[in-house]
């Protein structure tokens, strides 16, 4: 048993906006041949309206709900790479739930980084503000401390995207084999 389920056992990415978490994700989706899921876009399918739309129509903590929602029963438990929202691990009882399911890296830039890469981006509603620099330093202090505890944490800016998907790649089957033996002990007891 603890075979099947150490080489099938879900990865979970972690971080900030704009750290690289569905671009990696896909990478090593592909490599392990899992699906990918990335818990905005499934969740925007569902609601049937982009993230932005849905922050602006129904408020974030509407959103916040979907995205424990999903965590809780919208994917299968083995075999996927789930790109998680910024904001998703940081919910109160989440980064527990994640870390009971499969292994949980944290992606990591730098905010000038991250800034680089969401600027074009208009479906990053908490960034539109007047001054987006500022907003990212407030939500990462607060993100921060839980992004740390997360797991594992691997850095993206000015790295190329290979060794990132590398090192991602190593630190799961590391943590797969021992999230394996865990939740096999657990099960027996």
């Amino acid at each position: 048993m603890a075979t099947n389920a150490r080489s099938e056992a879900n990865l979970y990415l972690v971080g900030f906006m704009g750290t690289g978490k569905t671009t990696i994700g896909r990478a090593v989706a592909n490599r392990l041949q899992y699906q990918l899921l990335d818990s905005d876009h499934e969740i925007e399918m569902k609601e049937d309206a982009t993230v932005a739309e849905i922050f602006a129509d129904k408020g974030e903590d509407y959103f916040r709900q979907r995205e424990r929602e999903f965590i809780d029963s919208g994917h299968a438990d083995s075999k996927t790479v789930v790109a998680c929202g910024g904001g998703l691990v940081v919910q109160e009882g989440m980064l527990p739930r994640l870390q009971a399911k499969g292994v949980v890296v944290c992606l990591h830039a730098s905010l000038e980084t991250i800034l680089q890469r969401t600027s074009a981006n208009r479906n990053r509603p908490l960034l539109h503000v007047d001054d987006p620099m500022a907003r990212l330093r407030e939500l990462y202090a607060v993100r921060e401390p839980i992004y740390r505890r997360a797991g594992a944490v691997i850095l993206t800016d000015h790295r190329p995207t290979s060794d990132i998907i590398s090192h991602v790649m190593r630190v799961y089957r590391r943590e797969a084999s021992e999230w394996s033996r865990v939740a096999g002990a657990k099960g027996r007891s």
